[in-house]
């Protein structure tokens, strides 16, 4: 899954923005940081075992806004290990760590090393994947994929 939303930009007066997601409907910023916007909705979603929905097309004067490597890296990971039906306990055994390492790595706002999520996904039979585009293709309103 790429962890990359259409977004729309209003401008609200000479200096403000609002920016809003229409497949995270919960998703409403104003400001400059549209991203952390976007990682703080999907972390929300992993919290209250929701599910995070896959992104729409992009329709005209949309823009197209990455979620931070981080938190796709951890979405990613909890929908692998939401389908795999295993208990965290289940796939602490695969991985030959503690439990309390899995809740850790399942935790959205927990620093997990790319690599330790790498691991658990392949336990899982994912893989995860980084991709990376130019930045004028984002100032062109095509905005780039970060996983």
């Amino acid at each position: 899954m790429r962890f990359v939303y259409p977004a729309e930009l209003r401008r609200t007066g000479t200096d403000g923005i609002v920016v809003s997601f229409r497949d995270l409907p919960e998703c409403l910023t104003g400001g400059v940081d549209e991203a952390d916007a976007l990682a703080e909705a999907v972390a929300g979603r992993i919290d209250d075992h929701e599910s995070i929905p896959l992104p729409s097309p992009c329709r005209p004067g949309e823009y197209r806004i990455a979620v931070p490597p981080g938190t796709a890296a951890k979405a990613a990971l909890a929908l692998a290990f939401r389908d795999s039906g295993l208990s965290r306990l289940a796939l602490a055994r695969r991985l030959g760590v503690d439990e309390k390492v899995v809740r850790r790595m399942l935790d959205p706002r927990h620093g997990t090393s790319v690599s330790r999520i790498d691991d658990a996904l392949r336990a899982l039979g994912h893989e995860l994947v980084v991709e990376s585009e130019r930045t004028e293709a984002r100032a062109a309103g095509n905005r780039s994929a970060v996983v």
